[in-house]
């Protein structure tokens, strides 16, 4: 059973091909996502400060992963990723910041990962390449499925201010993410209220 935990050694390290260059300054799209809280999330109605983190997928024990996965830049390292943000994770509520993790895969899927690794935070579905799409997020297949790179976004008030991108190693992250946070959070100001959600809009009609 392989340990999805540690990554094998000399994995290809990903370069900037330049697929994030539009995201920064971008607002989060009117796209509802199912979060493994059981619970649909408006993105555009996220408030104060976020981070999303976005990733490929989420190994499970038991399931091989694709054929080729560790020869693709950036591709491994989902799970070490995500319980680095689950380590830390109080760490980031002190700093008044949201955590959500981003797939493709279903949200089932996701699930597994949040009871088997004890995730704190809420992951979120999009398995239907709303966001992706919106966003143009920078993607890669194989073996005809279609994948979400790996990358980081800090959301205030919706709007993308920062973007990491390409990340390696995965684990690495959480220290540049946490790093940035301090030494912004002077800037922090009065987030304006946004719009009542399309949820719940629905909701109330």
């Amino acid at each position: 059973m392989t340990d999805y935990t540690q990554l094998p050694f000399n994995l290809p390290v990903p370069q900037d091909d330049g697929a994030s260059s539009h995201l920064l300054e971008k607002s989060l799209p009117d796209v509802i996502l199912l979060s493994t809280s059981g619970k649909p999330v408006d993105l555009s109605y996220i408030q104060g400060q976020a981070v999303f983190f976005c990733y490929p997928m989420t190994g499970q024990p038991g399931v091989e992963l694709p054929n080729g996965w560790d020869s693709i830049p950036g591709a491994r390292g989902c799970t070490p990723q995500s319980c680095s943000f689950r380590d830390r994770y109080r760490e980031l509520q002190t700093l008044d910041t949201q955590v959500y993790g981003i797939s493709t895969q279903k949200s089932s899927t996701q699930l597994e990962a949040v009871e088997r690794l004890h995730i704190p935070y809420e992951l979120l579905s999009d398995a239907d390449f709303e966001l992706t799409t919106s966003l143009q997020l920078p993607t890669f297949e194989l073996e005809n499925l279609r994948y979400i790179k790996r990358l980081t976004l800090i959301v205030r008030g919706s709007k993308i201010v920062k973007v990491f991108y390409p990340i390696f190693p995965p684990e690495r992250n959480i220290v540049d993410v946490v790093e940035w946070l301090k030494q912004n959070k002077s800037r922090l100001q009065e987030f304006p209220y946004q719009k009542r959600s399309r949820f719940e809009q629905l909701q109330f009609r």
